[in-house]
């Protein structure tokens, strides 16, 4: 996946930046809260850009709460999940949050411009699993296709996968740790994680 449309990806995740209200439905909860973070960016482009690890604290503190990371990693991890033990889990999620996070959260005061167009949705009674299609604009840009995927849970809806251009977040990694599992196994895999991040920076 290109670096731009992974950004365009982490960019979308700011989207949820803000607590859910209980009675909100996805789309307005993906609307409502990306015209505040846009609004953050825009104030805040200059500072973000000097200092990255303001916008990765935004992020870890406010954003990845409203993403259901255990699925996802039980997604991209496919039947190696499944052959994981706890502390594996644990410890997979952990690297692949930091990862997310610090990969690519400084690229994204470069969509402080951005214009977010909100496509006919509907919830059904009885729903557990949305997808919310929205249009993401910037000058002189082509507009891209964003599709959050979402689905209901006792801490409300949290989102499980991000498509831009129908290529998902989710299937993206998969492919790439799939294959490092298959020549070297997961411990190795987090083991590389880890040390990717502490290069980075460490935890956060």
């Amino acid at each position: 996946m290109r670096r731009s449309i992974l950004a365009t990806l982490l960019f979308v995740f700011l989207t949820f930046a803000t607590p859910a209200s209980s009675d909100q439905s996805p789309q307005e909860l993906v609307r409502d809260t990306s015209t505040q973070i846009l609004m953050v960016l825009r104030k805040e482009a200059m500072s973000t850009k000097q200092d990255p690890g303001q916008m990765h604290e935004m992020i870890a503190e406010n954003v990845m709460p409203h993403f259901d990371l255990e699925r996802m990693g039980r997604w991209t991890l496919g039947k190696y999940w499944r052959n994981a033990n706890m502390q594996q889990r644990e410890e997979f999620i952990n690297e692949f949050r930091v990862l997310l996070i610090r990969s690519y959260g400084s690229a994204l005061v470069d969509y402080a411009d951005a214009e977010i167009d909100y496509l006919p949705f509907q919830l059904k009674e009885g729903d557990s699993r949305v997808k919310v299609y929205t249009k993401l604009s910037r000058k002189n840009d082509a507009p891209v296709k964003v599709t959050y995927s979402l689905h209901s849970t006792a801490d409300g809806w949290k989102v499980y996968d991000i498509s831009v251009e129908g290529i998902s977040l989710v299937a993206n990694y998969r492919s790439t740790f799939m294959n490092k599992i298959k020549q070297d196994g997961l411990d190795q895999l987090i083991d590389q994680l880890s040390a990717k991040n502490r290069q980075a920076g460490g935890a956060i």
